[in-house]
């Protein structure tokens, strides 16, 4: 026998679970792994029965509850039922987290993706697994790195050097902290680039610009925290890595003085020289806001003697 509930969506002939799930896990995907608890406010509320044309009758439709020791009647709103039950049954397939569990992590109470919900939703959306590593959305086990990174205190003596760091770790463990730690700088300096404050991201909202640099390369055991990091466009980011610029213990731009036999037309988009006007004008990092999150003098100095290119030109 039908409840009540399953009498009204059958009535109204509202979508079936399978198909809500799927929309839902899509939507999760472009929205960076999270959608809010399904408040009247809402607008994936609106979007998701948009996605399935429902008609004014299927949006607004409500059930009744019946408290009669209180004599009174609750009302709720059958559409937003329905997506929280094919949200919490995402949830019981350990495809998503729960709202409680995405708040404990981040303080906002959000369904999340977790690797597995991450996995079925680029395959909903036909995008190739092998783009998953490349991608900065978010998902619980990923977020739970990021955190523990932005939360850690830095040690009294810290060294950017991790001697525990092994030549081939695991694939999934690697990828989870590598993907850990790019989403942790790049939230940290409000993803843009550090050097030329570059902000942008795809069309579908899916990757950035942005990368998160390691300052201490990962080749030579740099660690994956925040003070080894620093937010960079790809193009700073090669550079930085080349050696062509580093920082002073001031945060600084030092330009290598190889740039002074580097050909005219060598780094030039029409008019604009991304390197030399690094020289022409005063220019410093772009930190974030909390200076816990600095990055570390030590690695500076280990990336100046290392791998910036000879002396600067100031």
């Amino acid at each position: 026998m039908m409840s009540y509930e399953q009498q009204m969506i059958a009535k109204l002939a509202m979508p079936q679970r399978g198909q809500i799930q799927a929309a839902l896990l899509q939507q999760m995907l472009a929205r960076d792994g999270v959608i809010k608890e399904f408040g009247e406010s809402e607008t994936v509320v609106d979007e998701l029965a948009d996605q399935f044309g429902l008609n004014s009758m299927q949006r607004h439709a409500v059930l009744e509850t019946v408290y009669r020791k209180e004599n009174r009647v609750k009302k709720s709103s059958l559409w937003h039922r329905i997506l929280f039950r094919a949200a919490d049954e995402l949830s019981r397939q350990g495809l998503v987290s729960r709202p409680t569990a995405t708040f404990h992590l981040t303080q906002r109470r959000e369904w999340m993706l977790t690797e597995k919900g991450f996995d079925a939703a680029l395959k909903l959306c036909d995008i190739p697994a092998t783009r998953r590593d490349s991608l900065l959305v978010a998902s619980f086990e990923v977020c739970k790195i990021a955190r523990g990174i932005i939360n850690r205190s830095k040690p009294t003596r810290y060294s950017p050097i991790d001697t525990s760091k092994v030549a081939r770790p695991k694939r999934t463990s690697s990828m989870l902290r590598r993907r850990g730690f790019r989403r942790a700088v790049v939230e940290a300096y409000g993803f843009r680039c550090a050097v030329c404050g570059l902000k942008i991201n795809a069309p579908d909202g899916l990757t950035w610009e942005v990368e998160a640099a390691h300052i201490v390369p990962n080749h030579a055991k740099g660690r994956d925290d925040i003070w080894n990091g620093i937010a960079m466009c790809r193009l700073h980011h090669w550079a930085f890595d080349a050696g062509w610029f580093t920082f002073n213990e001031s945060f600084g731009v030092m330009l290598s003085d190889s740039l002074r036999h580097l050909p005219a037309d060598y780094g030039i988009f029409g008019t604009y020289d991304f390197l030399r006007a690094l020289a022409d004008t005063p220019a410093t990092l772009m930190l974030p806001a909390h200076q816990r999150w600095h990055p570390d003098i030590t690695a500076i100095r280990r990336h100046n003697h290392h791998i910036f290119s000879r002396r600067a030109i100031r």
